[in-house]
């Protein structure tokens, strides 16, 4: 094949697959809000099962509803057929996934979960087939051509049950009021979970950590803590740790400009005592906001009482990953 030929053979694959997505607008009808509806209520959890290609896309939608505020595992018909079974309950609801609606493996279950009396809706290409007419709602992906030259190979089917899975989730996201903090609490571990859940007192330095001196250390010796520190800044705090001031480094050029002797001079002389600082307990996300604001890469972190709990520098916030 030379470039122009397989040019068309992919746009070709993206048509078709494009058409079995657009003619699913016609089927997002009553019986996908029944579904919706029936998902909606249950107790328990959605199962989701399906063999094969759809199987792959199966295991796709389950992790899409559990992430999205609607508890559901996979199970592998096969597995399910020698004991997996067993983890569906009767507060469950059952998604069976079968562009044929035929899968051998998933019939075989059926009478096992008639008895239990479960919430069972299907998704298949065929109305008339036998898993369409068990289910309580049955909704069709049926394509006109699959993607494939031969007509053979899962292709616009699977895409068609993939988005039709996604429209079950986000429409179930929405009944339920899920929100960005929930989406959070589902990706701890993610960009936007971070952003939603990392505190400051999560990453901040603390004990030896934390540059402090005394209100009488002479300025030389608040210089040694600084370089020590490593963050530019130190706290500059009273005897039950509350903060009086900092010295930054922006306070180290304006004391030489004023020829102050380092050595004599005590730091309380020189320090700045209205100081941008941070409560330990704020998002590390509003952190970041507050130095870019104030142009700065060092902040000292207090509890609630105003005392010294932490610092927190600019390469510690990128380090956590959180920008």
């Amino acid at each position: 094949m030379n470039s122009d030929d397989i040019i068309k053979a992919g746009l070709r694959t993206v048509e078709l697959e494009g058409n079995a997505i657009r003619d699913l607008m016609a089927k997002i009808d009553i019986k996908f809000s029944q579904a919706c509806n029936l998902l909606f209520k249950i107790r328990g959890r959605i199962a989701v099962l399906g063999i094969g290609k759809s199987g792959h896309i199966a295991r796709k939608i389950s992790a899409t509803l559990a992430s999205t505020g609607s508890p559901s595992f996979f199970i592998h018909p096969g597995e399910a057929n020698h004991g997996d079974i067993g983890m569906i309950t009767k507060d469950d609801a059952v998604l069976l996934l079968s562009n044929s609606g035929e899968t051998e493996e998933i019939i075989s279950l059926l009478p096992l979960l008639k008895s239990l009396n479960l919430t069972v809706i299907t998704i298949t290409g065929n109305e008339n087939s036998t898993l369409a007419k068990f289910a309580h709602v049955n909704l069709d992906i049926t394509v006109k051509q699959e993607a494939c030259p031969l007509d053979l190979a899962p292709t616009a089917s699977t895409t068609a049950q993939l988005v039709m899975g996604d429209a079950l989730a986000m429409a179930l996201l929405q009944a339920r009021g899920f929100t960005e903090n929930d989406f959070a609490l589902s990706h701890p571990g993610g960009l936007l979970g971070k952003k939603l859940l990392l505190r400051v007192e999560n990453i901040m330095r603390t004990a030896g950590n934390v540059p402090i001196v005394a209100s009488n250390t002479t300025i030389k010796d608040a210089l040694l803590e600084i370089t020590s520190k490593g963050i530019g800044i130190t706290a500059v705090a009273d005897e039950n740790n509350m903060l009086l001031g900092v010295f930054t480094d922006g306070d180290l050029r304006r004391t030489l400009d004023s020829q102050i002797n380092i050595n004599t001079c005590c730091i309380a002389n020189v320090m700045t005592t209205d100081a941008i600082t941070v409560f330990a307990d704020i998002l590390a996300i509003e952190a970041i906001k507050i130095m870019k604001q104030n142009k700065i890469n060092s902040l000292i972190c207090l509890d609630i009482n105003k005392k010294i709990v932490g610092a927190i520098h600019m390469h510690d916030l990128l380090q956590s990953g959180i920008c």
